[in-house]
């Protein structure tokens, strides 16, 4: 419905009743939210349930994806289990080690119903790719014919495939760029932070003049707003009540739906958080918290944000699964179903596959 207003009543005039739709929004939920303390949304095993930590290599070679607990944002204010890793299922490689594991956090002290679900992702055994959605972002700029944007997830990885999620901001939100499968659809702004895939499977989320000395190793790039946090330290923006950087034409301090992308400091481990009413201070503290030094926010509104992991239908064929209740998908989501907006994808690397370290 906002995309089509946008092209009746224009890009301002929608934000505006964006933005009043969800400030209403908001409202009645603190009036009838109360005093209500943060909820679970899953079972969390009691302490001395957890898995015992291992040393031991896995039959591939690489140490288990064992992470320590985080507990709560604020120990005050949290559900049970908050901030405490658990196993995120791979049913498509049952056999193959662990390498996802998901928490809940309640970032946001001013709102028990505010909720970030994060997955933790090891990269030794997962790599990051990037697919253009049919649609957007829209190319700008390009003097050749596009080819085809298939927007689906590419037959020939769907057998290591692990997951998918949502991408960044359509063009006319920013113009943040994006390169994927040799093409630059739109051309990168120095001051956007990205998310950058290397030819040798690396990644790295960097302010994009930062990064660009290294164009020419890059197998995709992503932009979005402003990095929220970077080595470590968070952006001065976030700060400011009247700041609109990560919302695009919203104002930063809206309360929506959102999603967001990490990495922690030795860049082996990345973080996906996809969470509801927060703000863009809530989103960047809570995958902070997580253990993401660099964190760039993803998309926003109701519809766009999601984290899916697939299993298979009797016939064999791939059936999304979403991360948690009450987020919007299809069971086709990226295999079947072209997507319009463009989305990232995780797959098994091939010595994380059982019995490919010892052929390799």
């Amino acid at each position: 419905m906002a995309n089509g207003l946008r092209a009746v009543i224009g890009v301002q005039a929608v934000a505006r009743l964006e933005d009043f739709a969800y400030g209403l929004e908001d409202r009645v939920n603190r009036f009838r939210h109360h005093g209500e303390r943060p909820q679970a949304r899953w079972a969390v095993p009691t302490t001395g349930q957890h898995p015992i930590a291992t040393t031991t290599p896995a039959s591939n070679g690489v140490s288990p994806f064992v992470l320590n607990n985080l507990g709560p944002v604020r120990a005050s204010w949290s559900a049970p289990g908050d901030g405490a890793w658990l196993e995120l299922e791979d049913p498509l490689h049952a056999d193959s080690p662990v390498a996802l594991r998901k928490t809940l956090l309640h970032p946001d002290a001013n709102r028990s119903w505010a909720e970030l679900f994060v997955v933790a992702i090891d990269l030794r055994q997962v790599a990051l790719h990037a697919v253009a959605g049919t649609r957007e972002p829209k190319a700008e700029g390009l003097k050749e014919p596009l080819p085809e944007r298939p927007g689906t997830i590419p037959a020939e990885a769907q057998a290591q495939l692990v997951a998918a999620f949502n991408g960044g901001f359509m063009a006319e939100h920013g113009h943040y760029g994006m390169r994927v499968a040799g093409l630059t659809l739109l051309a990168p702004r120095d001051t956007s932070c990205t998310v950058i895939g290397y030819g040798d499977g690396s990644l790295e989320i960097s302010t994009w003049k930062k990064a660009a000395h290294a164009l020419d190793r890059m197998t995709f790039f992503r932009q979005t707003p402003a990095c929220m946090y970077e080595d470590g330290v968070m952006h001065v923006g976030l700060r400011h009540p009247e700041t609109r950087a990560w919302g695009a034409t919203l104002d930063g301090d809206t309360v929506i739906r959102r999603s967001g992308i990490g990495l922690d400091e030795s860049r082996q481990i990345l973080f996906v958080g996809i969470g509801n009413h927060l703000t863009a201070l809530a989103l960047a503290e809570g995958l902070h918290h997580a253990g993401a030094t660099d964190v760039a926010q993803l998309d926003v509104n109701w519809s766009y944000p999601k984290f899916i992991t697939y299993e298979r239908n009797l016939d064999g064929s791939l059936k999304a699964k979403a991360l948690a209740d009450g987020f919007e998908f299809s069971p086709d989501e990226y295999v079947r179903k072209r997507a319009y907006r463009d989305f990232f994808y995780l797959a098994r690397r091939p010595q994380s596959l059982p019995g490919r370290a010892q052929k390799d």
